[in-house]
């Protein structure tokens, strides 16, 4: 049978309980359930390297919001997931000069999160070093849209690993679009993690790794999924459906199928901007979503 594809930890943990027949989960990963703006939020702590294993992810922190308030427009949706991101990113972060990464391709709609989201972020590296006197209270962040290797014939890695050794920042947090196993989850979901990221893990292109052992700093991942895998699409549907599965190999071809919503530039467009809103607010807590919006538009 073909394998369910995700890149979410709170799937990755749910894939594991079905296929162990609904068992409790397994030593060394947690999963904690809670509410922050209105909105749901479940974080999967994975402490040991042979539980990473069996989900798939490495050990780290995994913290999902469920941000269904955004798709169905409800009031001042906007500024309170902004918020949201912000207050669970934020105490993970060290102190510090930060570096943002956008990946993805700007040229397809679904991988355009990361490139967009950068657009969304308060950049002040050079007013702190520029203008002191009135920004030298602010942290200092950068940040870039490498592209990819298709398009620039240089890995994202390598362009954010000579950034790094040329800003000498306190950390990196790299931005991507991530694969679900679940249509309800695309574009309504934002999952934050210290474990770094394999960039276009989610479609099966394995990049090189950015994470603290690549890049010698710490990595923040904030991803969103736009995308589920034809396979994994179609084995949850022949589940709900009742119908039995399939045998190994006949869904082979739906691996390289991937299904995104129709609306999906929309999406993309209205998810980096709370992105780039949460991001920037996770890095100067003393700034508001109002202050962002004077600053950025």
């Amino acid at each position: 049978m073909a394998q369910r594809r995700t890149d979410l930890a709170v799937e990755a943990r749910q894939l594991w309980r079905e296929d162990s027949g609904g068992a409790d989960d397994l030593p060394g990963v947690r999963s904690e359930e809670k509410e922050r703006e209105g909105f749901a939020v479940t974080a999967v702590t994975v402490s040991t390297k042979e539980a990473g294993e069996a989900i798939g992810k490495p050990p780290g922190v995994y913290i999902t919001l469920e941000l269904d308030g955004l798709l169905h427009r409800e009031e001042d949706a906007f500024q309170r997931a902004a918020r949201a991101i912000a207050d669970e990113l934020s105490p993970l972060l060290p102190d510090g000069p930060a570096l943002v990464a956008g990946l993805g391709n700007r040229a397809v709609t679904p991988d355009v999160i990361g490139p967009m989201a950068v657009e969304h972020l308060l950049v002040t590296r050079h007013l702190v070093e520029q203008a002191p006197e009135h920004f030298g209270k602010m942290r200092p962040v950068a940040a870039t849209a490498p592209g990819v290797l298709a398009s620039t014939g240089v890995e994202s890695a390598a362009a954010v690993t000579a950034l790094v050794k040329e800003l000498d920042p306190a950390c990196v947090i790299v931005i991507d679009a991530l694969a679900s196993r679940s249509l309800e989850r695309l574009c309504r979901t934002v999952q934050l993690s210290d474990a770094g990221i394999v960039p276009g893990s989610g479609v099966g292109n394995h990049r090189q790794a950015l994470t603290r052992e690549s890049l010698g700093v710490p990595v923040f991942a904030v991803g969103v999924p736009t995308v589920v895998d034809g396979a994994t699409l179609a084995l949850d549907l022949l589940e709900q459906s009742g119908a039995p599965a399939p045998e190994r190999g006949v869904l082979s071809d739906g691996e390289n199928l991937f299904v995104t919503p129709r609306d999906i530039d929309s999406r993309a467009a209205g998810l980096s901007k709370v992105l780039g809103y949460g991001i920037s607010l996770a890095l100067n807590p003393s700034l508001t979503v109002d202050d962002l919006t004077m600053l950025l538009e």
